[in-house]
């Protein structure tokens, strides 16, 4: 993926970024090179490197590194690399991933796509690029990678216990194409192996369901307090209300306990990329 396209919308990582294109441009000034002797130098294009000085790119660690050694700033460049990784990201998106790594329980209940925890990177570009208005290539590649870095929560210590419920047509719905669905699929199958954490299938032909007003999060964490998280259309909210959050609490386990049990969800899903 090339250095990416800043997104307009989020002013946090506009500054940040604009913030490392005016240091970069200083120390390359003071170190006399012209833009295109530096970009040479760095192995990258001097209109890259214009676009990374106004804050227009975002530049990628091995950027950084490079302009590091060239200007000879002694790790000070370098530094930034985890203040612009910060910065990719949206920032709905980066404060939910703060909140997953803080969590010592989650259980999530999905019905529209599969769970973004559990999507495989191919299932999320196209889901990205299913999205309208539509998404630039820079910006689908900018979110699949936001998303696919959540994903570091399956390799915390302790382990958080991560528990999903699926509704059956996200498990159907070819997201991608059958082959895309197909191995998201075998991704389901590969994470419920994992000791700590349990997938459940909410089937079409269930009488009783507790959350036909939408899918929900919620999120226990070390501290000892809760908190739930909803996403709809244009709106992304955290719930911090106890008494919302109790609500919340209630509806998932009401969920689980009307979904299929997780052995017969392996079946059932099993059974699904069969057909698939």
């Amino acid at each position: 993926m090339s250095e990416e396209e800043l997104g307009l919308e989020d002013d946090d990582s506009r500054a940040v970024i604009t913030a490392v294109g005016r240091q970069l441009k200083l120390w390359r000034e003071a170190a006399r090179l012209k833009p295109a002797e530096f970009g040479t130098a760095i192995g990258y294009g001097e209109n890259l490197v214009y676009k990374v000085e106004a804050g227009k790119r975002i530049p990628r660690p091995e950027y950084l590194e490079r302009a590091d050694e060239v200007l000879g700033a002694g790790g000070k460049i370098a530094a930034m690399a985890k203040d612009v990784a910060e910065a990719r990201y949206p920032k709905k998106v980066r404060d939910l991933a703060k909140l997953e790594a803080n969590t010592v329980e989650m259980g999530a209940y999905t019905n529209t796509v599969v769970d973004g925890l559990l999507q495989t990177e191919d299932y999320a570009r196209a889901l990205y690029r299913l999205r309208r208005p539509a998404y630039g290539e820079d910006e689908v590649e900018r979110q699949v990678a936001a998303r696919m870095d959540r994903q570091h929560i399956y390799q915390l210590s302790p382990a958080p216990l991560l528990t999903f419920v699926q509704e059956e047509a996200t498990l159907r719905r070819p997201v991608g194409g059958r082959m895309v669905l197909r191995h998201q699929l075998e991704r389901l199958l590969e994470l419920a192996k994992l000791r700590h954490v349990e997938i459940q299938v909410m089937p079409t032909e269930a009488e009783e369901h507790a959350g036909l007003a939408g899918s929900l999060r919620v999120l226990k964490l070390k501290g000892g307090t809760a908190v739930g998280h909803d996403e709809v259309q244009l709106t992304s909210r955290l719930i911090s209300d106890p008494r919302e959050v109790q609500v919340l609490e209630m509806r998932y386990g009401m969920i689980r306990a009307q979904a299929l049990t997780p052995r017969e969800s392996l079946a059932f899903i099993e059974k699904i990329r069969g057909e698939t």
